[in-house]
């Protein structure tokens, strides 16, 4: 274990309130428009006007903060963190990140590289990764007085917004599929939110959780569809850099919001020297959800495809009617036991698929005997239990190994606790 006291940086959420002359924004990752950051504002309104139901989600936002050049140079003289746009006062007291950073010596000797690292979130309140995102939208909601949150889940997103609520003292309405996991179930019900479970897959249940939060006047948490889910989920990245420079991070990816977030967050770090390069992100996705890189794979083997500026980010001559991307996604049924990356539309298609195509990102499917056969590996090996769709970043790393060099800093984000799907491991044993 390598884990310890973060070195350069200050304690994550702690920055914003010192600084009157940072102004927080929302802007759009197609066309640039920007927005206010309050409450009511989601997606651009002019980008999501032409928005098909069959189709990744149009408009996402972004944080996006001005920072003059006097206190650019402060937080780069000071190596602070960077800044967060929920006030520390209005945060909830949960204690969400700073999880664990294993070097793993077992899986580093059986396949020759000696600076593998896991980053362990399973360790985190819920024993999910979204607890990153959870805290900040609870935060907002603190901020901004509003007393109930709902979201749309495949399962972790449902029982991390609950629980994080519950420390809050915030009403949580969970809009999920009967399909998943009882465990993740019985953490929605036990931190005390409401659930609504819905005869058919996410899908369904994100459509049924905007309509109830149109209607009933309250704070959206879905994926993608609420900026601060991307914000959230980029601190991971700070904690990794706090600690090493990594070359290739291995993600799990479903909707894709985990590798946006992360993308941000390095990005971010480059942006304000704290890093010197980029790390090459890996997509990790099971066969039998594989949109991202199915999507991925057909642009890139477009030679007439239509990319972005990766100076400004947009298209020319944004916002598009037909988005130019659409063509390369098709919606075809999730058959994974991955549960928590099964999505038949990724929601947060786009906007994943311009940040790997702007960074040179990189995907890889595993069938799902694969992801089995990795969950009992890291287990056995390393002591982290990791539900099937965290087993991805291994099952991906093993096929991916051979276009790495041994020196490499390669990270494996596990995102989420084997305990939330006891069925699948058992499945996996042959119990």
């Amino acid at each position: 274990m390598i884990y310890g006291e973060l070195q350069h940086f200050m304690p994550l959420y702690l920055i914003l309130s010192r600084s009157s002359q940072m102004k927080w924004k929302y802007r759009c990752s197609e066309c640039g428009k920007e927005f206010p950051l309050e409450p009511g504002v989601y997606v651009c309104d002019e980008c999501s006007a032409y928005q098909k139901h069959d189709e990744p989600l149009r408009g996402i936002l972004e944080c996006t903060i001005e920072v003059n050049p006097k206190e650019r140079k402060r937080i780069l003289q000071l190596e602070e963190d960077l800044p967060d746009p929920v006030p520390y006062d209005f945060q909830p007291n949960v204690q969400v990140g700073y999880t664990p950073m294993h070097s793993p010596f077992r899986l580093q000797k059986k396949y020759g590289f000696d600076r593998l690292y896991i980053k362990d979130d399973t360790c985190e309140p819920t024993a999910s990764y979204k607890d990153r995102a959870s805290y900040l939208v609870a935060g907002f909601a603190i901020q901004h007085g509003i007393k109930e949150i709902a979201l749309a889940s495949t399962g972790n997103a449902a029982s991390s917004m609950a629980g994080i609520g519950a420390g809050a003292g915030l009403n949580v309405t969970v809009f999920l599929p009967k399909t998943a996991p009882i465990a993740k179930r019985i953490q929605v019900l036990q931190y005390g939110a409401k659930l609504i479970e819905v005869d058919g897959t996410y899908d369904k249940a994100f459509d049924e959780c905007l309509a109830y939060c149109k209607e009933h006047n309250v704070l959206c948490r879905n994926t993608a569809y609420n900026p601060l889910t991307i914000e959230g989920k980029k601190t991971a990245a700070i904690e990794i850099c706090s600690l090493i420079h990594p070359d290739h991070v291995f993600v799990p990816a479903g909707d894709g919001v985990i590798l946006s977030g992360l993308y941000k967050g390095f990005e971010e770090l480059y942006d304000f020297e704290f890093i010197r390069k980029m790390p090459t992100l890996w997509a990790c996705q099971a066969e039998g959800s594989s949109a991202l890189a199915r999507a991925y794979s057909r642009l890139t083997s477009d030679k007439k495809a239509i990319l972005y500026d990766k100076s400004n980010n947009k298209f020319a001559g944004a916002p598009h009617e037909e988005h130019p991307w659409r063509k390369y996604f098709d919606v075809v049924p999730s058959t994974t036991l991955a549960d928590s990356i099964s999505v038949d539309i990724p929601r947060n298609g786009y906007h994943a698929l311009k940040q790997l195509n702007k960074y040179n990102g990189k995907t890889v499917t595993v069938s799902d005997s694969e992801i089995l056969e990795a969950q009992k590996e890291l287990a056995s090996l390393t002591g982290v239990f990791a539900e099937p769709s965290s087993a991805t970043v291994l099952a991906g790393f093993k096929k991916a190994s051979a276009e790495i060099p041994r020196s490499a800093v390669v990270v494996l984000l596990v995102t989420g606790s084997g305990l939330k799907d006891i069925a699948s491991a058992a499945k996996g044993l042959g119990l």
